[in-house]
């Protein structure tokens, strides 16, 4: 059941390739419940407040930045492996989700999303 569903899922962005300060894709698990759909995002170091979650008919689109907030001015840098900038991920699903209603949290390190179908 889960090759069926995934085949109609599309996801857009890559993660390959990434550097420091230019746009980023971040990775997503997508789940069909019983009740609807939950979807899990990997955004390490982005706080809440730096999200927005979009849905428009079968679309979910997420975006936001990841900020480094530990070093202060005055600090040179060694070594640079973690995109602070701004990322985007855009999921189609396979039926509209417009209307469902959207819940979410951050989980150690990941966003995750309820959206549950309208009953």
């Amino acid at each position: 059941m889960a090759r069926s569903i995934n085949r109609h899922f599309q996801f857009v962005g890559s993660s390959k390739d990434v550097r420091s300060g230019q746009l980023w894709y971040p990775a997503a698990d997508v789940y069909q419940t019983p009740d609807g759909w939950v979807v899990k995002v990997e955004l390490a170091g982005v706080s809440a407040e730096d999200v927005e979650i979009e849905i428009d008919g079968n679309v979910l689109h997420i975006a936001g930045c990841r900020k480094d907030r530990s070093c202060s001015t005055g600090v040179s840098y060694q070594q640079m492996e973690i995109s602070y900038s701004n990322f985007e991920k855009t999921l189609k699903f396979p039926a509209i989700i417009d209307g469902a209603q959207v819940e979410h949290e951050f989980e150690n390190g990941l966003l995750i999303i309820h959206l549950h179908k309208r009953s």
